[in-house]
């Protein structure tokens, strides 16, 4: 099962990536549907069409790869079933609870957990905090959970929570009060362990609410549990976090535009020449995902000039400096009003620019925006940014499209090595990180004692280079988390 859902997500990053025209799963839904339909069908149903989609194409590809006696029909029958398997969402949990507000109002909250697959347990899939969260949204993030893990071949089954409040007209004390006794609802109804079920951070959530969760957990149903710390990821470092997880999904991100971006195969098809340097970017949604892409990229030499947000649209042909930027909306609790740039009302996804990053919510690009987008490149850093109609413009006019399940794989790593460090009660690079250090110190010695044996009388000092000075203490957490993230965004490329 885990081989097929590699398989199936490798086909849907090949399809983009090979810039081939996309066919609908069902001439009929095709011929039935118009493009205005395709963009309003519920996230769920864009998703499944997606899947039903490549799964056509690899189905005959598994049929001949299925090494048995059984016959081809028998065959067709096995992978037609396991198709069938993956579709639907295993288990969903709705839950309604009571939560008195600080002036003393009750109000009830609800919440949402969905478990896509169990193919491959524990499922994993981050908790958002969001008003616009629907039993629909938190079951098509599940089942892009599951495709994304295949995609990267991280050992879970995916999973998604959602609670449908807008975080910014609560307090933190009721905030805290939601998350704890929505974690002491997930864990009653078995849907949180660490072997069964791993929330992370989402939109809305980040450190803080992962310490409440992982807090109220090994406090009271995780009491006794060594593994009670691996319940979540995303936790802050003094909790049992990592290292490199706040930025990983951004910097997952970069990493993917950097696997097609130095192709120049893949640049002449789209024309434009390889590398980064030179490069414009425009960035939909300056959260943590869009922030950590759009420092990586610029770091790399592209120039960010335009930001998207809630508050409103930033545009500057010259460049906008992402720290200022990143620091006046931590202090303004948004971009509105930000000096470095000109507030425009324009629609900046069509902006003209080379690299698009949507970095928001579901369903951004449309039938209706795709013919005029003028970005070469769009890298999907949102969940499912692209509805299936804009998907078959886009690809019809020759744009790279870096789809979510590979684009925004970041986090889910770097999760999973949160999750092996919880579960081994060791940071990485603890074990070595002295031996390391040893070893290449007497690696140079060595050298430098074969030198003066073979010229006598002669002082021979060899010293490591600047670089490699700072890789003689050995790798630290960070450093290894870094590696590991890039390895496997090249691998899975």
């Amino acid at each position: 099962m885990a081989s097929l859902l590699r398989c199936l997500s490798r086909t849907q990053r090949q399809l983009v990536a090979s810039q081939r025209q996309f066919v609908p799963s069902s001439q009929r839904f095709a011929s039935s549907v118009s493009a205005d339909d395709e963009d309003n069908l519920g996230f769920s149903q864009m998703v499944m069409n997606f899947v039903e989609d490549a799964a056509q194409r690899v189905s005959e590809r598994l049929i001949v790869q299925e090494k048995s006696r059984e016959t081809p029909d028998q065959k067709k029958t096995r992978v037609e079933g396991m198709f069938k398997i993956i579709l639907p969402c295993n288990h969903f949990l709705e839950v309604n609870f009571p939560m008195r507000r600080d002036t003393g109002e009750i109000e009830i909250i609800q919440g949402y957990r969905a478990q896509h697959s169990q193919h491959r347990t524990p499922t994993k899939g981050g908790m958002r905090y969001d008003i616009h969260v629907s039993a629909d949204e938190v079951r098509a993030l599940a089942a892009l959970m599951t495709y994304k893990c295949a995609m990267v071949d991280v050992p879970f089954g995916g999973a998604k929570a959602g609670i449908k409040i807008d975080p910014s007209k609560y307090s933190t004390n009721e905030l805290e009060r939601i998350t704890r006794r929505f974690t002491g609802e997930l864990t009653k109804k078995g849907f949180l362990g660490a072997g069964v079920d791993v929330p992370a951070p989402d939109m809305g959530t980040g450190e803080r609410e992962m310490s409440w969760m992982v807090d109220t957990y090994a406090m009271s149903f995780g009491h006794g549990d060594l593994a009670a710390h691996a319940v979540v990821t995303g936790k802050p470092i003094t909790q049992g976090g990592i290292h490199g997880r706040v930025s990983a999904t951004g910097r997952g991100l970069f990493h993917s535009v950097e696997q097609f971006i130095t192709n120049t195969s893949f640049m002449e098809q789209i024309g434009l020449t390889p590398g980064f340097k030179g490069k414009t970017f425009i960035v939909q949604g300056f959260g943590n995902v869009g922030l950590h892409s759009a420092r990586y990229l610029h770091r790399a030499g592209a120039k960010c000039i335009g930001v998207i947000e809630r508050d409103g649209s930033l545009f500057n042909t010259e460049g906008i400096d992402l720290k200022d930027l990143e620091e006046y909306k931590l202090e303004n609790g948004g971009v509105r009003g930000f000096p470095g740039a000109e507030a425009t009302d324009d629609d900046l996804l069509v902006a003209d620019c080379d690299i698009l990053v949507p970095c928001a919510n579901e369903k951004q690009i449309t039938s209706r925006n795709a013919p005029n987008i003028k970005a070469k490149i769009i890298v999907e850093g949102a969940n499912g940014p692209t509805t299936s109609a804009a998907h078959r413009i886009l690809l019809e006019r020759k744009r790279l499209v870096i789809p979510d399940l590979y684009a925004n794989a970041g986090g889910v790593t770097v999760s999973y090595f949160e999750w092996l460090k919880n579960l081994n009660h060791v940071s990485f690079g603890r074990l070595t990180f002295k031996y390391e250090h040893d070893s290449n110190v007497h690696l140079f010695n060595s050298v430098q004692t074969a030198l003066e044996n073979n010229f006598p009388g002669k002082k021979l000092p060899v010293y490591p280079t600047a670089e490699y000075q700072k890789r003689m203490a050995g790798a630290s957490e960070k450093d290894i988390v870094h590696s590991g993230l890039a390895y496997t965004m090249e691998r899975s490329a």
